[in-house]
């Protein structure tokens, strides 16, 4: 008698437990907008077309190539002497 007491409260208590083992991990799973529409194939089209037109609109005969800090060098040091490089050219 306390054996099958045993087996079927634990097999309630198993179910309740991975019940909220899953819907934890659906609540983990939920993505913001901008990502979901990213995986979303069928509005994937409607954001690469207005990345299209974003770097339309851009002026890419000026562009500039900018290199940053190297991860031995420091970043503040370096962007001082761009800042003075800059400066000296302007």
């Amino acid at each position: 008698m306390c054996f099958q007491l045993l087996v079927v409260g634990g097999s309630f208590g198993l179910r309740e437990f991975t019940q909220i083992r899953y819907d934890s991990q659906k609540i983990k799973k939920r993505l913001d907008p901008s990502l979901e529409a990213k995986v979303n194939v069928q509005k994937q089209s409607v954001i690469l077309e207005e990345e299209y037109e974003k770097i339309k609109e851009l002026n890419l005969d000026e562009w500039k190539n900018i290199r940053g800090p190297r991860p031995w060098e420091d970043s503040k040091e370096y962007q001082e002497q761009q800042r003075s490089r800059e400066t000296k050219k302007g």
